[in-house]
């Protein structure tokens, strides 16, 4: 996967923090803010540029078949933590923050031109949707607690939804797949590019420091580690112990449990020839 910078910076956070606290304001006073903060063509072109990015930290009252702003906010903040985190992961922050701004402001493009105010925080939940899905399209979510779905059907249900509301005559929909289809091509133009052309980390693209190709490797299980985790997936956990196990270096010392930290600021552990290793038993500890 494509990086501009080695480190995540953790950007995430602040988009989850941006949706609650406009949650909390809007919950006071929904209409007035609607007013401020809602995109709008004529207000923006009157200089209330704050409109191209502020209308998807409001929540508009419905996410596919709910009506509930609550209840939307909710699902949101679920699609950011664990998809967002998980693409940020992948991607580096600085492409993440790109990709998050190509869908938020050609989604409002597609509402100026259609000539439609928009308010949601459900339009950059499609493009996650649609990234996460190819990149992890076995990953499985379980709906309700009972029914085990792949993602990747979930997508294409969410797909045919917004098709439907297309033909149906929804202006929202035809904004949110316009946005969502921009940045799937952003995503799409920067998988194909060569290796050699993307901005790779310094370091890498100098020496071929092998040390550092291996802790992207071991990131990236440490992303798919979290996500089976916190879906309680057994099937996506019992994948990943026989992945680890076959990438075992017999003889590497590792770390007692207690000093498994991936998240650590120096990420020491993701720089070990042993983390396939203690990754299993972690696996094994916290299923």
């Amino acid at each position: 996967m494509f990086r501009r910078r080695g480190e995540n910076l953790n950007s995430v956070y602040i988009f989850l923090f941006l949706n609650i606290v406009f949650f909390v304001f809007q919950f006071q006073d929904a209409q007035r803010y609607a007013h401020a903060f809602a995109f709008d063509r004529v207000a923006v072109m009157h200089g209330e540029f704050w409109r191209l990015f502020t209308y998807q930290y409001l929540q508009g009252g419905a996410f596919l078949f709910f009506n509930s702003s609550a209840i939307s906010l909710f699902f949101t903040l679920l699609m950011l933590w664990i998809m967002g985190s998980a693409l940020e992961e992948e991607w580096g922050t600085f492409n993440f923050v790109t990709f998050y701004l190509v869908s938020t402001l050609v989604t409002a493009a597609a509402g100026a031109l259609l000539g439609v105010p928009l308010l949601g925080s459900f339009f950059v939940s499609y493009s996650l949707l649609f990234v996460y899905a190819t990149l992890y399209p076995d990953q499985t979510f379980y709906v309700f607690y009972v029914l085990p779905v792949q993602v990747r059907w979930i997508a294409w249900i969410v797909l045919a939804i917004l098709i439907l509301g297309i033909f149906g005559g929804s202006t929202d929909a035809i904004a949110a797949l316009a946005g969502a289809a921009a940045s799937y091509a952003f995503f799409l133009i920067h998988r194909a590019l060569p290796e050699r052309q993307r901005a790779m980390p310094k370091a890498v693209a100098a020496s071929g420091d092998q040390t550092l190709a291996g802790s992207t490797k071991n990131i990236t299980r440490w992303t798919a580690m979290k996500n089976a985790l916190t879906t309680k997936s057994d099937t996506d956990i019992d994948r990943l112990i026989a992945q680890a196990e076959q990438d075992i270096v017999p003889g590497v010392n590792i770390c007692p449990p207690v000093d498994y930290k991936p998240e650590a600021a120096d990420r020491y552990c993701v720089r070990c020839d042993g983390f396939a290793e203690c990754s299993a038993r972690h696996l094994r500890l916290n299923r």
